[in-house]
This record gives C-alpha cells, structure tokens and sequence, in this order.
C-alpha cells in the first residue's frame, strides 16, 4: 500500500506540475492532488490508492456499454494494423466511416441521412453553426444567421460551442457569447417563480419564449432554434410533456431549423435509441457524441436531414472540416460499440427493465426531508437538494451539492454535483444489483451531507 501511495503521490506532484485540467481552478488543485484513475472494468473505477468506486457518471456521460469491452479494444487494434488513419477530404474515403455513416442513418429518426464527422460534441456544434448559416446563404437567404439556444444550456466548450450553451460564468470569459448568438429560458418547472402555473402550463409558456424571440429578431433572420432534448449539464432538465410539441409547432410555421444537440441523450441514455425518439422530436439537425463510442475514442458528428443536405449541395463546397473527421480507428470503435448494444440489446432492456427500476429508486428519495424534487429519464436522473425544511421553493447554495459530492466520493460512488444537485448517469449496462448499491451510497452521502 505504501507503494501505491507513494505512486500517487508523485503522479499527483506531476500533474500539478505540468497538467491543465479543464474546468478546474488548477491553484486550488495543487493543494490537494488531483485524484489518479487507474483502471476500470464493468461500473466500477479504481485509484491509484486501490480505492474502488461505483462509476455512476459514466465517465462524462459517454460510457454507455460500460468499461472493459474487449470488443471494441479488439475492432479498434484490427483497423490500426489494416489503416490507422487517413483524412476524409480530397474526395477521399475508407470502409470504415461508410459504414458507421450507413448505420447511424439506420438508427436515426426518419429523414436523417447524412453524417458530417468530427471529434467531439464541441466540434460538432461548432459544425451545427457553420452548417445553418450555410444552409440558408445557399438557399439565398443570407440574412437568416442568428441561432437561438436556452439559458444554462451546454453545447460545448469552444468558442462556438460555448457561445450557443447558456451558462454565464463559462460567457465570463474569452470574450462569449460571440454574435448571432440568442437565448431564451429554459424549461426548469422547479425554479419556476410562477407557483400558480402546473407544469403542463408552464411547459408551453417556456415554449412560447422562443416565438416571443423570433417575433422581436424577425423570423427572417432567424436561422435555427438548438436545444437538449433532456439539459444534462444543466441538472438533467426534463421539460414537461408540453414543451417539445409547442416548440416544433414553432419552428415548423416560422421556417427555422430545428437542432437537436444529443450529446448526452443519444445511444439509448433516455431509453431510446435517441431523445429526439423519447419525446417525439423531428429535428433538421442532430449533434452526436459521446455514447457514439461510449467514450473510448473521441468521436463525433452531425446528423443531417435531406431536407439540409439538398441545401447544402446548392452551395457548392463546405469549407468545413477537421483533420480527424471520420478517423478510421474511431469509426470502428464507433461501430463495436454500436454492434454491442445491438446484439446485447441494451435499449431495449433499459426500457424495459433496468430504467423503470432505476427511476423507481431515484423517487423513493423524495422521502428524504432535504431532498425537494428529483427529475429523471431512461438512464438520467437529478436529486435537487434543499437545505432546512422541505419546500419547493429554495435559496441556492452552491456548496450543498460539492459537499455532497465529497461524501459520495468517501462511500466510493462517483456523482457529478450542479449547484444543489447531484446528477446520475450510470452505464447503461448496470444491473439492479448494482443500482441498489448506487441509491444507498447516494442516500447515505446525503444524510451525511446534512447531519
């Protein structure tokens, strides 16, 4: 043991050394060492202590399949050895982009034909912009540039990614948002200052935020509306059953496009394949990431409708692209990864099964004095937790889910806290089992948090 602390300890020195962490006050972080991960397999992470931890975050929200899949090791050697990389441009392609393009359009709503790929969620939202705007000038509307998102959205952290996403404190810094960029509310029923509006009411109110919008920016200059089916940065915001309806209502009469950003939502984490199948989405545009690989290789994209790629040829050239776009080693892990969760099933047996049991468990937290509301879908869940008595209505503290997120980390369970939230997102191949184990770390770090 003193060995592996002693290893720790100097991999801590050199991080702090020589490694910028995102999203990290790195002064902060020298003080106490950043916590060293040293292998995974199933739902669990170990440090380099020999700690072992219930990974209920998956990763970043991405490692859906769970780690430890050979598979994926295995189809991602192969396609090293036969091709380890070549670029997509020049009129160029390889197997296995075409394949992994042929298969998203098969597992994507109807009309999404296309795949523009790139490398991560960022990339692919910052390619959501360019596409729009080009979209339009080829279609000889020039003037439709302006992109509406929500406040406390996320759609990255470039500076196009960062700029679409509404979070104030990332729009603090480097100059955000960059033009062309608008924001309306977000659909949070539970922080809502109307207590008199149910939440089917406050869904369409929310909604009707974004015509308000359109309607003071002239609908002519607006070219797209992009939003999270579920929020999951946010605090996992589920909308209410009446907001995606009034929205692409919306959309539809004023002509704008419709970006769905499933980052997070897509590769069954709502219990379909995507969020846009969960609440009955149509959108132009698809922004996909994350669980298109469950996290083993950086790889992302954007789905494209016929409707935007006819457009788009109209234009000519797309001068658009990245040197990684469609990587031939990511593309196979792409595809292993998707063959997984086909032949296992996954999907299908988190909505059957597991999602029911789990969100079954995230209610029976309501129980708990200081806990005001949970929200969940699938394979998401948030614990919104209120310091004092029980109420609804509550002051924001900022530290209670930090604090919260300490203690889990001492029960060996790793949740990502958002202001008094604590956010779930597990392996979309936990057991019952093994959500049993995660709800009683989770309710015994929030007892602790408030002894």
């Amino acid at each position: 043991m003193d060995n592996l602390h002693n290893a720790s300890a100097h991999l801590q020195e050199l991080d702090s050394l020589h490694h910028l962490h995102p999203f990290t006050d790195s002064a902060a972080l020298a003080k106490t060492g950043a916590r060293v991960i040293t292998r995974a397999d199933g739902v669990y992470l170990w440090d380099a202590d020999g700690n072992q931890f219930l990974d209920a975050m998956a990763g970043l929200w991405c490692v859906n399949v769970g780690y430890g899949r050979k598979e994926i090791v295995q189809a991602v050697s192969d396609q090293m050895l036969q091709l380890p990389y070549y670029n997509t441009f020049f009129q160029t392609t390889h197997p296995p982009v075409v394949e992994l393009s042929a298969r998203i359009a098969e597992l994507t709503p109807d009309g999404l034909n296309r795949v523009f790929f790139c490398s991560s969620g960022s990339e692919a939202n910052d390619t959501v912009l360019r596409m729009v705007r080009h979209y339009w000038a080829s279609m000889g509307q020039t003037k439709k540039h302006i992109v509406i998102s929500r406040e406390n959205a996320y759609h990255g952290s470039t500076m196009a990614g960062a700029s679409l996403g509404g979070m104030k404190p990332m729009h603090k810094q480097g100059g955000l948002p960059i033009p062309g960029i608008e924001h309306i509310m977000q659909p949070h029923w539970f922080l809502n200052e109307d207590s008199s509006m149910s939440e089917a009411e406050f869904g369409e109110y929310a909604a009707a935020a974004l015509e308000k919008k359109i309607l003071e920016l002239g609908a002519d200059n607006v070219a797209a509306f992009i939003a999270e089916p579920v929020q999951g940065a946010g605090g996992v915001i589920v909308p209410p059953d009446t907001y995606w309806p009034a929205i692409q209502k919306i959309c539809s009469e004023h002509n704008i496009l419709l970006v769905a950003d499933e980052v997070i939502c897509g590769f069954g984490r709502t219990g379909s394949w995507f969020g846009s199948d969960t609440f009955n989405i149509k959108p132009d545009l698809m922004a996909i990431a994350k669980g298109l690989s469950s996290g083993y290789l950086p790889i992302g994209g954007v789905v494209v409708s016929d409707r935007v790629a006819e457009g788009l040829e109209r234009g000519g050239d797309f001068n658009h692209g990245y040197t990684y776009s469609g990587h031939p080693a990511c593309a196979a892990a792409a595809l292993a990864n998707i063959a997984i969760m086909q032949k296992e099933n996954i999907v299908e047996h988190v909505a059957a099964e597991t999602a029911p049991y789990f969100q079954k468990n995230l209610t029976e937290l309501l129980s708990h004095e200081n806990v005001g509301q949970v929200r969940g879908v699938g394979m998401l869940g948030a614990i919104q937790l209120v310091p004092g008595a029980k109420s609804k209505r509550f002051k924001k503290t900022d530290v209670t889910g930090v604090k919260c997120r300490e203690h889990c980390l001492e029960n060996g369970l790793v949740m990502r806290a958002v202001d008094d939230a604590m956010i779930i997102s597990p392996p979309l191949t936990i057991t019952t089992s093994q959500i049993d184990e995660l709800f009683e770390k989770a309710r015994r770090s929030i007892e602790q948090t408030f002894s």
